[in-house]
């Protein structure tokens, strides 16, 4: 199954559970900023424990991989699982939602955004930015998450509400990488 048809079938499997999700990761920044190849699928979910048999059901072996101890320690710690197309070779990363503030207003502001002819609910380009920059930290300087978040600066620059990002910069400690980003921003 390639990547797209991947999307598209998880976005059906999500939305006829009735499970809230948010796309995230390099397929966003790619939406937002400059294509790249990725092989995974990031995702925030709202996810519970009387969601998972339906989640686990449709994704089924042997074209797929799901431990269902991963996920019910997942929804236990509130961090991620993932599916594996194991035809296909794709991969879902399944972080669930956490109470987190920074994480509870980014999954309040998805937006639908057009996706080969379906809806799929994807971060804001602030949150996309953010999200990278806060990645790029956390991996000790991730050169790769801070390209993703510079391109999507570039590209979207004009249409960023500036007052949102700043006041999260601070609150996520990457101002510096914020500073950094703009230095290096080619904008026209």
């Amino acid at each position: 199954m390639s990547q797209s048809q991947l999307v598209i079938k998880l976005v059906s499997i999500l939305e006829s559970a009735g499970i809230e999700y948010m796309m995230t990761g390099s397929i966003v920044s790619s939406i937002q900023g400059e294509p790249r190849s990725t092989h995974d699928i990031d995702i925030v979910v709202a996810l519970n424990r009387s969601h998972m048999e339906t989640l686990i059901s449709a994704f089924p072996s042997p074209d797929f991989y799901i431990d269902k101890q991963a996920v019910l320690t997942a929804l236990e710690e509130k961090n991620a699982f993932n599916v594996i197309d194991v035809i296909g070779g794709g991969k879902i990363d399944f972080w669930i939602l956490t109470d987190d503030d920074f994480d509870k207003t980014r999954f309040s502001r998805v937006f639908s955004f057009d996706f080969m002819g379906i809806p799929i609910r994807i971060s804001t380009p602030e949150d996309t930015i953010l999200a990278k920059l806060r990645w790029a930290k956390l991996s000790g300087g991730s050169r790769k998450q801070f390209i993703d978040a510079l391109r999507v600066y570039e590209v979207q620059h004009e249409q960023l509400d500036l007052r949102y990002i700043e006041y999260w910069t601070d609150r996520l400690e990457i101002r510096e990488l914020w500073r950094q980003l703009r230095d290096e921003a080619i904008t026209l």
